[in-house]
């Protein structure tokens, strides 16, 4: 029977890890988690699980998850953030797998929990991730802060298990203005990084397209007043990563 790697990266997860280790706890032969230097309780509650507990200065969320994989000691892995939780099902899915792995990796749908209430539309569900997987067949890659681990050969088989990855996300508005800002800046960065222009039609248009694909196309809608609060800060994540984007070109 193969054994299981869990592999988790944290900063400042005191709110969320604890449910997110016991979800793995039955379901992975050892634990490992990368953490950039928490200043809460994230290191005291990893310390009462059996865990490999490493401090790593962040180097980037697509780099600091390929350092967390190159920690683990089994090449099969189940890779989640701290935020995120093994549902019930998919727990016993893994476990199965054990025994009658047949693919270089396995999807599972995530859940997302935004201010108390599981978001069922608005693009983000089944927001269908690749997070258990043979990381000798497997990276992370993408456009930080928007890593996706991809599987090396585009012939690659992939399957998809039962259950769900619970992700509680933004609790509040403010966290989501918050990490809005954030977030998009990072993308601007990445997005100057790789020679991406920011021309004065996509700093209209995209933002337009992604509200009404969000709150149209994937039924936002239907998700409520919180839909419509998705819709609204995917349309602006947007606009800022561009005009963030626009503006540094100007500096440099």
């Amino acid at each position: 029977m193969l054994k299981l790697s869990g592999v988790i990266i944290t900063f400042n997860e005191e709110r969320n890890i604890e449910q997110c280790l016991q979800s793995l706890v039955n379901v992975v032969d050892e634990i490992i988690v990368v953490d950039s230097f928490s200043t809460d309780t994230t290191k005291a509650i990893c310390e009462r699980f059996n865990v490999k507990f490493i401090e790593q200065e962040f180097l980037g969320y697509i780099e600091q998850k390929n350092f967390a994989l190159s920690q683990a000691s089994n090449d099969h892995i189940v890779s989640l953030d701290g935020d995120e939780a093994l549902s019930d099902k998919l727990q016993q899915s893994i476990i199965d797998l054990k025994s009658n792995w047949k693919f270089d990796g396995y999807y599972a749908n995530r859940f997302n929990n935004f201010c108390g209430q599981w978001i069922k539309h608005s693009d983000w569900y089944p927001n269908k991730k690749l997070r258990i997987f043979d990381r000798r067949s497997a990276e992370w890659k993408g456009i930080n802060p928007h890593d996706n681990v991809q599987l090396h050969d585009a012939k690659a088989e992939s399957g998809h298990l039962k259950g769900d990855i619970l992700h509680k996300t933004y609790q509040t508005y403010s966290e989501f203005n918050l990490k809005t800002e954030y977030f998009s800046t990072i993308a601007a960065k990445a997005y100057y990084d790789l020679g991406k222009k920011a021309p004065i039609w996509k700093i209209i248009w995209n933002p337009a397209w992604a509200f009404f694909k969000t709150y149209v196309l994937r039924l936002g809608i239907l998700d409520g007043f919180n839909g419509y609060v998705i819709a609204v800060q995917t349309a602006n994540i947007t606009f800022l990563k561009y005009s963030k984007l626009r503006a540094l070109y100007k500096e440099k």
